[in-house]
């Protein structure tokens, strides 16, 4: 499948690349940004050396979800000191087993952010709402038709 690709100065590339050996463990290089393994649990079939493909999903919709919150918060003008994120998903394996009438990706995804700020619920809401608007990871699950309970809420600092 060839496409063209968008062009233009707001446009962002990223590369990484992989090597797997046969097995359930790949090595992923992000150039600068370092090295990840990804892998399956032994009782799944792998070497159980990093997490599965579909835990780095939830830790990249974390990382994508604080990067976000940063970026407007800032213009926004919302003073926090820390995110603390929970992410648990549910897939039905029947899809990876080769059941095409199942979806082989997440059925849910629930994320639950506890925000230490000294602001309130309503304006950590407001925020929120343009959080989710522009974080792209949240967009693809979203895009992707994943059920999703996402839940934020104040942490007040002491």
């Amino acid at each position: 499948m060839s496409f063209e690709e968008p062009q233009g100065e707001f446009i962002r590339r990223r590369h990484v690349s992989g090597t797997t050996h046969a097995t359930m463990r790949t090595v992923l290089d992000y150039a600068e940004a370092g090295v990840q393994v990804t892998d399956e649990p032994s009782a799944a079939g792998g070497g159980g050396s990093g997490p599965t493909p579909l835990q780095s999903v939830l830790g990249a919709l974390c990382g994508c979800e604080a990067v976000t919150f940063r970026r407007t918060a800032s213009e926004f003008e919302f003073p926090y000191e820390r995110i603390d994120f929970e992410a648990a998903s549910t897939i039905d394996i029947r899809g990876r087993s080769g059941d095409r009438s199942i979806r082989p990706h997440f059925q849910t995804v629930k994320l639950h952010a506890r925000v230490l700020t000294s602001s309130t619920q309503d304006k950590l809401d407001e925020l929120v709402e343009e959080v989710e608007a522009r974080c792209p990871v949240m967009n693809l699950m979203k895009d992707a038709g994943v059920r999703l309970d996402i839940r934020w809420e104040v942490a007040a600092t002491k």
